[in-house]
């Protein structure tokens, strides 16, 4: 993770749910997208706390996620 600031603030950012979520609620997380960063916070929780991750490292996990760990 970074100390760097985007020009525009987390609440700010377009957000999208995961497209697993159901209309029932339960356990859901928002991604926002910038040029620099992946932003991650709890759907329920929207002026919650804001995970900013670096592209790198998102790409990282989201390569680490889709490979099999059998």
């Amino acid at each position: 993770m970074s100390a760097e600031e985007t020009t525009a603030g987390p609440r700010d950012l377009s957000w999208r749910k995961s497209s697993y979520s159901g209309a029932e609620g339960g356990d859901c997380v928002e991604v926002a997208l910038t040029d620099v960063a992946v932003h991650v916070r709890d759907s329920k929780d929207p002026a919650g706390p804001v995970l900013r991750i670096e592209l790198a490292g998102w790409a990282a996990f989201v390569r680490f996620a889709s490979e099999s760990h059998v």
